[in-house]
């Protein structure tokens, strides 16, 4: 036939759209056409496309006018990952395979000049996608792609390496003989066991411990303050190993953006990433952007932590973006033509000085101006501060605690009992005490009588938005959690609120207003 139709997909966020490649084959003036809403990179393919097929011995219409359209025509298409299907259609449309053949499966891959297959981005979110809208289908993937998309329970995953072993599949007349290279993978995530530093090699610090161990059980954001090197980094970098074990959706979910921003191995299935962009970032870069549109570090972050070291640094246009994915768990990234979705379920962990020199408050003598400071700390927004939960100082330890005090209590020994107050939540709400909202706060809090009038008393003393009272007692519900208490009680309420702080101008903790 002059006419074949083959299918792939292209990526809109993390949402996997149908895009059918319309190949024809006509009489004319020899020319190969590529329509469609085609990047740069799809173009090209033109290119990889002539060449791959001389190259593996097969015919190329040079003598005719080939036209390939990528439908929807209004769907933005981009990398390589067309060139097989390309191939695929121009194959079959000048009769060298089998077209009705192809019915039923879907292509993806970038093809080299002598017809190798090379990796593309995303697939692991295209076939989660496709599991989501319960789709039918068999994927064919090069090698490294294919990997992905078989981590997915359930995914019709094939592993072709060479352009050979996919047209071999497909040949018209006799049965096609099994290729070398032609696999069919089974969709089993791999036996990782995550790693992560361990909480031991922090010596001292048990407040700023204490704060995490809370932060993980219930899922809060924590700002740690306090001078250089007191462990502010250590403590951050290490909080991704107190937090449960990801779930297999979880896995997935978090993989599929990796994936999607090219970033994906096998040996991160199932670690929960701590990203840590330096302040120099942008907002772009922070929460994603460009055309089409890219997870940013927040995506990243996903079922992760997201680290912000020298927070106040960050350009205040980044730092304001995070308020709307603090809430929300997600970031809409909205352009004239098409709006993309991101996932952002990550828990915040953020690191300052008290002051543009870091000696605010410790033995050592501080060169800043009250101007300096204030300027400094003014950085920090009040609607930005008031959306983090726990705020924690963590002092210089002096010099002979250092060295003497004994390793700490370990990661997993914390953990498990993160697991086991997250597990309390679970049972009784369904999700993290941090994620409650509205009426599941009433709902679900448990407030006792004397626990109630001190929460009311400590609001109304400090001047508490709804917001952070809100948070106070979420918070609180976690500490009852990891003390297996039912109801709230009295000094669950006034840790909680002890923990409601902010660097002061005087390098002491304060409560906030």
């Amino acid at each position: 036939m002059s006419l074949c139709l083959v299918q792939s997909r292209a990526l809109v966020g993390l949402q996997a759209e149908a895009v059918t490649v319309e190949v024809h084959l006509a009489n004319g003036l020899p020319s190969f056409t590529l329509v469609g809403l085609a990047d740069t990179e799809v173009k090209e393919s033109r290119e990889r496309v002539r060449s791959a097929l001389l190259t593996c011995g097969l015919e190329f219409p040079h003598n005719k006018k080939i036209t390939v359209n990528l439908a929807p025509a209004d769907l933005p298409k981009d990398s390589g990952r067309f060139d097989l299907p390309i191939a695929l259609g121009i194959l079959a449309a000048s009769g060298q395979v089998d077209g009705a053949a192809l019915a039923g499966y879907e292509f993806a891959g970038e093809l080299s000049l002598s017809g190798g297959l090379r990796p593309v981005r995303g697939a692991l979110a295209i076939s989660l996608a496709l599991q989501a809208g319960a789709v039918q289908t068999r994927l064919v993937l090069p090698p490294g792609s294919a990997e992905e998309a078989a981590l997915v329970p359930g995914a019709q995953v094939y592993r072709a390496v060479h352009l050979l072993d996919v047209v071999g599949q497909f040949v018209r007349g006799d049965a096609p003989s099994p290729a070398q290279g032609w696999t069919r993978l089974q969709a089993t995530p791999p036996p990782y066991e995550p790693a992560y530093p361990d909480l031991a090699d922090v010596k001292g610090q048990l407040a700023a411990k204490r704060a995490l161990e809370v932060a993980a059980a219930g899922g809060h954001s924590v700002l740690l303050s306090g001078p250089p090197g007191a462990g502010k980094s250590m403590l951050a970098h290490r909080f991704a190993g107190l937090l449960p074990a990801m779930t297999v959706q979880e896995a997935l979910e978090s993989a599929a953006v990796a994936s999607l921003g090219g970033q994906f191995s096998l040996a991160q299935w199932s670690v929960r990433p701590t990203l840590a962009p330096h302040h120099s970032a942008s907002a772009v870069a922070l929460v994603g952007g460009g055309s089409p549109p890219r997870p940013g570090e927040i995506s990243l972050a996903h079922h992760g932590v997201l680290f912000l070291d020298e927070l106040p640094e960050f350009p205040r246009a980044a730092l304001e973006a995070l308020r709307e994915p603090l809430e929300t768990g997600h970031i809409t990234i909205a352009r004239a033509a098409r709006r993309a979705s991101f996932p952002a379920r990550f828990q915040f962990v953020g690191a300052c000085n008290a002051c543009p020199c870091g000696n605010l408050g410790s033995a050592q003598a501080c060169r800043c101006t009250p101007d300096q400071v204030a300027r400094y700390q003014g950085k920090l927004s009040g609607p930005l501060l008031d959306r983090i939960d726990l705020h924690i100082e963590v002092p210089a330890l002096p010099t002979d605690e250092l060295l003497q005090a004994p390793a700490g209590e370990p990661s997993a020994r914390v953990r498990a009992r993160c697991v086991e107050a997250r597990e309390r939540a679970m049972q009784r709400q369904g999700k993290a005490n941090s994620a409650l909202q509205g009426e599941e706060i009433d709902q679900h809090a448990g407030l006792a009588v004397p626990a109630r009038k001190f929460l009311r008393a400590a609001a109304g003393r400090l001047g508490w938005s709804a917001r952070s009272t809100h948070r106070v007692l979420k918070v609180a519900r976690t500490i009852a959690d990891l003390a297996g208490s039912a109801p709230v009680d009295v000094v669950h309420v006034a840790e909680a609120v002890q923990y409601r702080r902010t660097v002061a101008a005087s390098g002491r903790s304060q409560p906030r207003s």
